[in-house]
């Protein structure tokens, strides 16, 4: 089970469990932890040549987040697809898997990637971006286009190695292009000696060229292993499809939906302004960071729950959640409080302009304090994939953007301006949580009842 405890977690004391889940989970982290400090930091560098740049970078987030909900979705079915394949000893089938991922998961990251070049100019309009915001837009994004096919297709090299049991190998290899690509950043973005570098575009070209470098070493690592066999790749289409459409189906609409949210939300906060688009980008940035360990979780606990839900174990399962969302609330609880008690700081340290600062400092201290209650929806979310609940894993996905998340945006933004727009936020992730765990509950009990039937 890849390092998954194996002793009867149901009894163990709590302080075991958390420091076995703590164990589980920290790897993880530190892997997210490195891409996402990338974004971070990436945005502050762009932050440092205006609010326009920044403004501009933040509408392309949305698009991009549609990109990488996709890349994610495919990752997940062909990883769980091939480790049947290795488990049951089918080898041949496993390696004709990993040609598709890399050709196939290609074709299809290639074709949404054009779609997305062609429709920029009535996307970002749709999205609110200005005239002079749009100019802006089109050098990055013409960088920024092919740089996620190439992060794409390093992905799915990843997913590879994860289904053959190595994870050491892709957590090396994200932190390794995450800090190439911060290397790359201030050269490209501010120049170096007399050359005064791109400006905005060099922040998508030093992806481009991170990702690009991350591939020659990925394809390097794979050439000899045998993972990838071309031949009885189109036939194993037909034996894969459906079984690849049950994972991935339910899988990549969860993993869509926060993208599309993201693209009202963006709409929204234009409402207010292209300073306010900006500090809501890093604000967007900042919450990938602030719950890091969150998203590591999410990662560590499926396994574990996995061997609970084969091995009917649901005692153990409980007490594993309950666990796993205490520490989830308390940590990202306190961790809000903290960062909402300096917010003004914090927020002069992420951006220069005093108008972007102004709306950040808003954000930042309404925001931060409901991570917790988030989290707990991301770990149902990710639990309820585990335990064999995909669809009720997207209807908590749908129900936490679209009933509790956007139309408190909407209404905090109408009734309160933009101080009412990050309350509603901010109630809106508590609602999402205490939602989550109710269905969580409900389907615990559902489950429960089912087997009672079965065994009388």
């Amino acid at each position: 089970m890849n390092g998954t405890p194996q002793t009867d977690t149901a009894s163990l004391p709590t302080l075991t469990l958390v420091r076995q889940l703590w164990q589980q989970t920290w790897p993880m982290a530190m892997g997210v932890m490195s891409l996402l400090g990338f974004y971070l930091v990436d945005s502050i560098f762009v932050a440092r040549l205006g609010t326009e740049p920044l403004a501009a970078q933040s509408f392309t987030f949305p698009l991009a987040f549609l990109v990488i909900g996709v890349q994610v979705g495919i990752g997940i079915a062909i990883a769980a697809l091939i480790s049947r394949a290795i488990g049951a000893g089918q080898q041949e089938q496993a390696n004709r898997l990993g040609a598709l991922v890399l050709v196939g998961g290609g074709l299809l990251q290639g074709m949404l990637v054009l779609v997305l070049w062609l429709i920029q100019e009535p996307a970002f309009r749709l999205l609110g971006a200005s005239d002079e915001i749009r100019a802006m837009i089109r050098p990055f994004w013409a960088l920024q286009v092919p740089a996620m096919w190439v992060g794409g297709v390093v992905y799915f090299g990843y997913s590879l190695f994860r289904a053959h049991g190595n994870t050491r190998f892709p957590g090396m290899m994200m932190v390794a292009t995450s800090l190439l690509n911060l290397l790359l950043d201030p050269i490209l973005i501010f120049g170096i000696g007399d050359w005064q570098g791109l400006g905005l575009p060099g922040a998508a070209l030093a992806t481009l060229l991170a990702f690009s470098i991350g591939g020659v070493i990925v394809a390097y690592a794979l050439r000899g292993k045998g993972w990838v066999q071309r031949h009885g790749m189109v036939a194993q289409v037909r034996v894969s499809a459906w079984p690849f459409a049950q994972i991935a189906g339910p899988a990549m609409v969860s993993q869509l939906m926060p993208p599309l949210a993201a693209m009202v939300a963006t709409a929204l906060v234009a409402r207010s302004g292209d300073q306010a688009v900006a500090a809501w980008g890093m604000a967007s940035r900042l919450e990938g960071f602030s719950i890091v360990w969150v998203l590591g979780m999410t990662m560590a606990l499926p396994p574990w729950l996995g061997r609970c839900y084969g091995s009917n174990d649901w005692a153990t399962v409980r007490r594993l959640m309950q666990v796993a969302a205490g520490m989830v609330i308390i940590w990202q609880v306190v961790l809000g409080l903290v960062m909402a008690f300096f917010a003004a700081p914090l927020a002069s340290v992420l951006v220069d302009t005093p108008a972007v600062q102004a709306y950040l400092t808003v954000l930042i201290r309404w925001i931060p304090p409901s991570y917790g209650f988030l989290g707990v929806c991301m770990l149902v979310v990710s639990a309820s994939n585990a335990l064999g609940w995909p669809m009720r894993a997207m209807v908590i996905s749908f129900l936490r953007l679209f009933l509790c998340y956007l139309p408190l945006l909407w209404l905090g933004l109408e009734f309160g301006g933009f101080g009412g727009f990050a309350l509603g936020a901010a109630l809106g992730n508590v609602l999402a949580g205490i939602m989550a765990w109710g269905f969580y509950q409900q389907a615990l009990r559902e489950d429960h009842l089912s087997v009672q039937a079965r065994s009388n």
